[in-house]
């Protein structure tokens, strides 16, 4: 276990409350106008799945918890979660599906993701920043919309809903941000 500040902590950590693991969720540091900045934390205990919110002054030490982080190839889903291979030893591991969330719509074949194990359990799991997808179906363009900041609702292959700039239309492959499944650009291949 190492201390660090409170003010450091960021969304993936593992932290030791008291001897119990919890994964951080959402971490959000407030400065108001008068008082002590304090960091607020959503934490999910990695034991039972109990959500905890936490606040702490952004100079309070708070133990983080020493991981293994490995890359890991995803394979496939199904009903026990998702599944993943290391690709040097080729160990396969399954991930449930309340510890990815909803960054498991963003999953591809094939795609490199960096797990965090804690005694050889997978505890949270960190996805590439970009992603690249193809619409299947998008809006068509309304006459006289602007090209400056007007976006219109698009459906990835994968089921997802994005807005994109008006030019894009079905069939175009798109680059997207896994963390808010923002719109990036249209993608280079």
């Amino acid at each position: 276990m190492v201390k660090v500040i409170a003010s450091s902590v960021r969304k993936g950590n593992v932290l030791d409350l008291d001897g119990r693991l919890a994964v951080v969720m959402h971490a959000e540091n407030i400065h108001p106008g008068k008082g002590t900045p304090v960091t607020h934390l959503e934490l999910r205990r990695i034991a039972d799945g109990v959500k905890l919110v936490e606040r702490y002054r952004t100079t309070d030490q708070v133990e983080r918890a020493y991981l293994d982080e490995k890359d890991y190839n995803f394979l496939y889903e199904d009903d026990m979660g998702y599944n993943f291979m290391q690709p040097e030893t080729f160990d396969q591991i399954t991930i449930p599906k309340d510890v990815v969330g909803d960054q498991g719509q963003w999953l591809q074949e094939g795609m490199t993701c960096l797990v965090s194990l804690h005694e050889g359990n997978p505890i949270s799991i960190e996805l590439p920043q970009r992603v690249t997808f193809e619409i299947v179906e998008a809006d068509p363009v309304v006459k006289g919309q602007t090209a400056s900041s007007s976006y219109k609702p698009a459906k990835l292959s994968n089921g997802a809903r994005v807005m994109v700039p008006p030019h894009i239309g079905a069939g175009t492959r798109v680059v997207v941000m896994t963390a808010d499944g923002s719109y990036v650009e249209r993608a280079k291949d």
